[in-house]
């Protein structure tokens, strides 16, 4: 306890240092109606932190299920997703009243959530159950069950909807399913411990984190090939566990987690470019919005790096809290938040100079983040 209070005196402290010396240009211009929050799950006290950073303080904490271990908000309305892998459902928060309004059920250990382009469908993969719930946003309700195979860790929706590309973990397998027929189209194997997915926004292929091993699997995304989906096998580092993709949907980072590099992929030519160290078991990366910068949590090293995409150059190393995992853009870009796992907080980056602003407290356990900017309407 005495710990907990010192942390958080500690972040407090922080939090007024950096608001005290920051300026007007710094910061985005709101209007009055203006909102926007960002939603940590809490895997190890079943809350969601909500954060306003605009004002940088604590909102509120909400109560969902067990073991929230997921989260995503909605680019079409004013909601975020929770999956509660303890409890089996999924909690639907809305934004605008910061409360949670529906629970749905799905299937056992629920991982991941993915939803459409249109904002209708989610998409959640049950790794207990091995099948993936298609879930009516609308109705709030789920709509259709599709096989997968054992273990699906996640599901990913292609951009132009046709294609449910999955992740079975414990079988080194993946799906490639039919959207809008909801039937497998096929199954590829060899891809050992299945989990990140990468789609472009061509949707013509899909990139496969191989995570016991040190590839990179390629598939071909067209029901053409669906007998031959399989393109090709990428070398890259040992434990690839998360693949960035570029904005503009040219290259692909992968975070290999005990190599502690990068592997950069061209998505054109299904090459590997090059692997650059960026510090100890890197575990997540995100790119800017302009294509220049791979932002990446090293987990044992408690740092973001800052690494420079056209120099191939790592331009800093930032401290954070401790165990940073799971990164996240304010939607301006100007904000970078990284979920500190074992210090339970989060830390709020300024991307101008790459530097710490402040740290604001989260929960027990703090996995994944969601933001979501909406104006209030009368």
């Amino acid at each position: 306890m005495h710990r907990r209070k010192v942390r958080a005196r500690f972040a407090a402290a922080v939090a007024l240092a950096a608001l005290a010396g920051c300026r007007r240009h710094d910061f985005p211009d709101y209007p009055k109606t203006y909102r926007e929050y960002a939603y940590v799950a809490n895997g190890g006290d079943a809350t969601v932190t909500v954060l306003d950073i605009i004002n940088f303080r604590q909102d509120r904490v909400l109560h969902v299920g067990n073991s929230p271990i997921g989260i995503t908000a909605s680019r079409t309305r004013n909601e975020v997703y929770v999956v509660n892998a303890g409890s089996d459902s999924v909690s639907v928060i809305n934004a605008e009243k910061d409360e949670v309004v529906a629970t749905i059920p799905v299937h056992r250990k629920p991982y991941f959530i993915d939803i459409d382009g249109t904002g209708k469908l989610a998409y959640v993969a049950n790794s207990g159950s091995n099948n993936i719930s298609v879930i009516d946003l609308d109705k709030r309700r789920e709509i259709a069950t599709i096989p997968a195979g054992d273990g699906p860790g996640m599901a990913r929706i292609s951009p132009d909807l046709a294609t449910l590309v999955v992740s079975n973990h414990r079988s080194g397998t993946i799906s490639i399913i039919d959207a809008r027929t909801r039937t497998t189209r096929t199954s590829v194997s060899g891809c050992p411990g299945a989990t990140d997915i990468a789609i472009p926004p061509d949707s013509q292929k899909a990139f496969i984190a191989c995570s016991d091993s040190h590839q990179v699997m390629v598939v071909s995304l067209d029901p053409a090939n669906a007998s031959n989906a399989l393109l090709t096998m990428l070398e890259v580092g040992e434990v690839p566990i998360h693949l960035a993709l570029k904005p503009d949907g040219g290259e692909i980072f992968v975070s290999n987690f005990a190599s502690n590099s990068i592997s950069e992929i061209s998505t054109g030519t299904n090459e590997v470019g090059g692997a650059h160290l960026v510090g100890t078991h890197p575990s997540g990366s995100v790119v800017s919005a302009d294509n220049a910068l791979l932002y990446v949590s090293n987990f044992a090293a408690d740092t973001i790096g800052v690494y420079a995409i056209d120099d191939g150059k790592l331009r800093a190393s930032i401290h954070v809290g401790a165990a940073p995992d799971a990164l996240a853009f304010s939607s301006k870009g100007h904000l970078l938040f990284a979920v500190d796992a074992r210090s339970g907080d989060v830390s709020v980056i300024r991307v101008t100079d790459n530097s710490l602003f402040t740290i604001m407290p989260a929960g027990s356990k703090p996995n994944s983040i969601a933001v979501k900017a909406f104006s209030l309407t009368k």
